[in-house]
């Protein structure tokens, strides 16, 4: 076997390991405006108030969203003073995203039928 490849296995569990994870992750990715917010927040740190604004969604769904995002350790908080900023805490997630985008695209233009 190619050296590479016995790294890659001992550094890596077998995907079919632990599933527990991953299913919190995707369960976490599994609503639209979490998306959306997680989107707004790759760039640049912002507060509620900027996400509310840009997202046309009220502050209480909007803070909701973000303890469910923090929970999954998808955005981290950063506070200056009496403000609250949130940012993106991993990159790897908007190619993700990415990634997932395109499945569902491809998966919709093959469809034949339910």
């Amino acid at each position: 076997m190619d050296a590479n490849k016995v790294a890659e296995q001992t550094e890596r569990p077998p995907l079919d390991r632990n599933l527990q994870a991953p299913a919190f992750l995707a369960k976490s990715l599994s609503d639209e405006n979490r998306l959306r917010i997680l989107l707004c927040v790759r760039n640049r740190k912002k507060s509620v108030s900027g996400i509310v604004e840009e997202l046309h969604l009220s502050q209480p769904l909007v803070s909701h969203h973000l303890k469910e995002l923090r929970r999954a350790l998808l955005v981290e908080v950063e506070r200056n003073g009496p403000f609250v900023f949130y940012k993106l805490a991993d990159g790897r997630v908007i190619e993700i995203l990415r990634k997932l985008h395109e499945l569902a695209q491809d998966l919709v233009t093959h469809r034949t039928g339910f």
